[in-house]
């Protein structure tokens, strides 16, 4: 798909925008070498997706974020590294699972700390439905992951069941412990409230 030039200044190359099309994009046209590919939904201020590509410079990271405000936080911290193998998308989450991701070419995806909508009127908002697994399946390789994380065990309840109806994904053993994570901003502020964290790892199921 033809990106829109960068917007951001001192970011050459980092942030990207939709073309409006609704084709794929071209993982080469963003990324100068070929590499595994992980998408983080929702990357906020960039704190996971900087120090994830930071730690991992033989795979490709891509965040995607609506909010300009945290996609410019975003790019700043990747472009202050210098790293080379991380973007940032700036569209909807949903819209971009659905739509701009190709087939089968995702390795993991990080769904780490979305809204929960705690409010049950509201509920209807969360990103979590069936329909949005099926996307993350249809885009994640055979075998891929997706790793969600929430501090809201109401939340996190919510998906698991959403998860069980829909059947494209097993549960699998998170093996974070052996070689851990970054922690994003939002994590950071719950551990040191003390809040839980609640994990789920998921394996696509190939048909």
């Amino acid at each position: 798909m033809q990106v829109a030039a960068p917007r951001l200044s001192g970011s050459a190359a980092v942030e990207f925008t939709p073309g409006g099309d609704d084709r794929p994009l071209v993982w080469h046209e963003l990324f100068a070498q070929e590499a595994p590919i992980e998408v983080d939904l929702g990357c906020g201020d960039g704190s996971f997706l900087a120090a994830i590509a930071e730690q991992n410079p033989g795979r490709n990271f891509v965040g995607i974020e609506r909010l300009l405000g945290r996609a410019r936080s975003a790019c700043r911290k990747i472009a202050s590294r210098g790293l080379t193998n991380a973007r940032v998308l700036r569209t909807d989450v949903p819209y971009a699972v659905e739509h701009l991701l190709p087939p089968d070419s995702v390795d993991v995806f990080h769904l780490l700390f979305p809204d929960p909508w705690p409010k049950r009127r509201h509920h209807r908002r969360r990103v979590v439905t069936a329909e949005f697994l099926q996307a993350i399946s249809v885009a994640l390789a055979p075998g891929g992951t997706f790793r969600v994380a929430t501090d809201e065990a109401d939340y996190f309840e919510a998906i698991a069941r959403v998860v069980r109806q829909t059947a494209v994904f097993e549960q699998v053993p998170d093996t974070a412990s052996e070689s851990p994570l970054p922690s994003t901003t939002f994590e950071q502020r719950f551990r040191a409230a003390g809040d839980e964290i609640h994990r789920l790892v998921l394996r696509k199921v190939s048909g």
